[in-house]
């Protein structure tokens, strides 16, 4: 055990040799979940992602480079080469499709991270969580100009076996839902920046060690809902 890291308790180094975390969504927010999860020292991953590297992630991909650009690198291959560098004997499960086509692979993890464009894609991916019963940690940004000037919100929401779900908090509705729906198309083009997504994976990797260590020795009354304003 890394004595760094002994205050996570006795039970550590087979908590992260031995738990399946699934990062969907490897971009901006994804990225920066895969690194921490890495340096902390979990042994297994589900990772699930299937764009390639465009100029214009480079401002929030974390171990993306320009060369990677060049190569029409994939953010799988970023993600692992990350995961890999420091982590070399890592139990990998790469999954190159659409979240909802890798039901039995995906339904292999002890915990879920998801950093998806777009209400409907959780929406989706947090029932498909509940019916497991395997706990889901959805992070999320977007920067808005309601009067002329920028704002940016985001949210960390742990949607857990027998707590509140996306929809118990209101985060996700039906009028919301459909709203989406008229914009199709536009979820993946929005502002983004590397900052906040920094902000929101370490609250989501927080809220996950609480959960697997109990550390605080206060997990089950850890708010489950942070909003990013």
């Amino acid at each position: 055990m890394n004595n760094r890291q002994s205050f996570l308790g006795d039970n550590l180094d087979s908590i992260l040799q031995n738990t399946m975390v699934a990062v969907i969504g490897l971009g901006g927010g994804g990225s920066q979940i895969v690194q921490q999860l890495t340096h902390i020292g979990f042994q297994k991953y589900i990772l699930c992602d299937y764009d390639v590297l465009e100029e214009t992630n480079l401002n929030r991909t974390v171990g993306a480079t320009y060369d990677d650009v060049e190569r029409s690198s994939s953010k799988m291959s970023i993600a692992v080469k990350l995961i890999r560098g420091i982590v070399p004997n890592a139990e990998i499960n790469k999954i190159n499709t659409p979240f909802q086509r890798a039901p039995e692979e995906i339904g292999q993890a002890d915990m879920i991270f998801g950093s998806l464009d777009g209400l409907r894609n959780r929406h989706e991916l947090e029932k498909f969580a509940r019916r497991q019963r395997i706990p889901y940690i959805d992070i999320g940004m977007d920067v808005t100009m309601p009067d002329g000037m920028p704002v940016i919100r985001g949210q960390v929401i742990a949607s857990l076996p027998n707590k509140p779900c996306m929809w118990c908090f209101e985060f996700i509705t039906d009028e919301e839902l459909n709203k989406e729906d008229v914009l199709y198309g536009e979820a993946g083009h929005r502002p983004q920046v590397i900052w906040p997504n920094g902000i929101l994976a370490s609250s989501a990797v927080h809220i996950a060690m609480n959960l697997l260590t109990n550390w605080t020795g206060k997990a089950s009354q850890q708010t489950l809902y942070y909003e990013y304003d």
